[in-house]
């Protein structure tokens, strides 16, 4: 399609600036300034598409997303933490487990030297005696840092408009890491598909390690009983001793589950023809849906994160650059990722909101096409 589809018609850009006197009426992209309790200072972008999904890019907690509708019904989760003030962050605090006070909203990135949960690890090739190791908690450092807006704008290329946010998170410390990520987010002005284009590379001269994740959370009513995973999986490698203990599906959930304990799974996830690996929520009814792609190369580890306790209530799906075992396993068994000076690493994701049977049954059966997946939980 050439044009707009706008409020179930196919109009030029023309054709829509003759109707209203702003696109903005309609779809477009503004930046704000949340104010208030824990959030207050916390700079966004806010993307709204005519096609009804609306998604805020948080500025200052590294680029990641913030609150997400479509036509005003919520698909990415909110925890109630709310979206703090990197300032009030502590990263030392609870064992390393306080990156537990920041995951809140549709994406929470874990990164850039470091992923998964904490421990020490050998920082000698900085070359800084007082600090022969360093201390990591859990996801790393990333999500605390505010980010250097590059872009916040409407593209137009004929009858086509892209909005698009654009912006650099550089952590870095003296005798130590100096990595940068330059995250681009991406949605059609009459869209459902937002598009996350990550590049991170090594702006320091030393030899750095880095891992990456992404913490996308869903939640009610996308994610509620009989609400299904989708996947095409040829194993799980590994599940958390909750499963076990509890017995809940990985792939139909229940309801809210007072005192639920974490499950965790990580999943081996067939790539498509195009290298793509592809995952999905579907409601049960069919009646709503969201799919999650990314490329396999770069991401080769995925987990599903399923906090089905009452009053969290949500399903986390996490593509990683590492497997579970985490940064000193990488280390030790040679998949660690290290980037010398200048060196880069780029990461393509969609995120996409499925309206109705339709929609929902397509992405299935493409799924499908690219492999099955287990009924029942690992034994």
């Amino acid at each position: 399609m050439s044009g707009l589809r706008i409020f179930g018609q196919d109009l030029t850009a023309r054709e829509l600036r003759e109707r209203t006197g702003d696109p903005d009426s309609v779809a477009g992209i503004r930046q704000i300034e949340l104010s208030n309790g824990v959030e207050r200072g916390v700079r966004a972008v806010q993307l709204r598409s005519a096609a009804g999904f609306e998604v805020d890019v948080l500025v200052d907690r590294a680029m990641d997303l913030g609150a997400a509708r479509y036509r005003g019904v919520p698909v990415g989760w909110r925890s109630g933490n709310g979206f703090r003030h990197p300032g009030l962050h502590e990263h030392n605090d609870e064992g390393g487990l306080s990156w537990l006070r920041a995951l809140d909203g549709l994406l929470v990135s874990g990164g850039l030297d470091h992923t998964l949960f904490g421990g020490e690890v050998d920082a000698t090739g900085y070359g800084y005696p007082p600090k022969p190791a360093v201390t990591h908690g859990l996801h790393g450092r990333l999500t605390a840092i505010p980010a250097r807006l590059l872009e916040a704008t409407e593209v137009w290329d004929g009858d086509r408009c892209v909005l698009r946010v654009r912006g650099e998170v550089i952590q870095a410390t003296s005798f130590g890491e100096h990595l940068r990520l330059t995250r681009t987010v991406e949605l059609d002005f009459d869209g459902l598909e937002l598009r996350l284009h990550d590049v991170v590379d090594n702006l320091g001269f030393e030899r750095t390690p880095h891992m990456f994740l992404y913490h996308l959370n869903f939640g009610w009513p996308l994610v509620d009983e009989g609400t299904e995973f989708v996947a095409p999986i040829t194993a799980t490698t590994w599940c958390s001793d909750s499963v076990a203990e509890q017995g809940v599906s990985y792939r139909t959930l229940p309801g809210p589950q007072p005192g639920f304990v974490e499950q965790v799974f990580e999943h081996q996830v067939v790539a498509d023809e195009s290298g793509r690996s592809r995952v999905a929520l579907i409601r049960a009814d069919g009646s709503l849906g969201v799919e999650v792609a990314w490329d396999a190369a770069t991401m080769p580890a995925f987990f599903e994160w399923q906090n089905l306790r009452s009053g969290q209530y949500a399903i986390g799906l996490e593509p990683s650059t590492h497997a579970v075992a985490g940064d000193a396993a990488a280390r030790a068994d040679g998949s660690m990722t290290w980037l010398e000076h200048g060196e880069s690493r780029t990461y393509r994701t969609t995120i996409r909101v499925l309206d109705g049977p339709e929609a929902t049954e397509s992405v299935r059966a493409t799924i499908r096409r690219t492999g099955g997946q287990p009924e029942e939980n690992p034994r």
